[in-house]
């Protein structure tokens, strides 16, 4: 999935992402890891039904155990699926020694695992957006445990 704002992120934090990772994005891997880590439709929409994320482990249980009242919304599903990827990402990177963004030619982020294994959280963000599986905790614990 290509994202469109990294474009001027790119710009402001010197130029594109040649390498293709986090780490070489402008010298700037904590901006990255801050800027997809906002997930603002998701923390909005959960926060409707009284769940504040807090970027653990635990909320994502909790998320799993929500109402998807999401899929009412055909044209907001692939935002949210995407933010909830994203979020799933961002607890992965800040729970799980060695993991890091990684964004592959075009802009597209995974989590990458200190074994090297890339999990492809906007993919799994999606599933559980439209299907409800993978269960995002579930994604979770398999990343912990490689």
């Amino acid at each position: 999935m290509n994202i469109p704002f990294l474009g001027s992120w790119r710009k402001r934090h010197g130029g594109p992402m040649s390498q293709s990772s986090a780490s070489a994005a402008g010298g700037d891997p904590e901006g990255m890891a801050e800027l997809l880590s906002e997930c603002e439709l998701l923390r909005a929409r959960v926060g409707q039904q009284g769940l504040a994320l807090d970027d653990t482990p635990s909320s994502l249980q909790a998320l799993d155990q929500l109402t998807p009242r999401w899929r009412d919304d055909q044209e907001e599903l692939p935002w949210l699926g995407n933010d909830a990827g994203l979020y799933l990402g961002t607890v992965i990177v800040r729970t799980v020694r060695g993991a890091a963004w990684h964004v592959w030619p075009g802009g597209h982020p995974v989590v990458r695992l200190a074994s090297g294994r890339e999990v492809n959280v906007v993919e799994a963000g999606l599933d559980w957006a439209v299907h409800g599986s993978p269960e995002l905790f579930q994604v979770y614990a398999e990343a912990a445990e490689a």
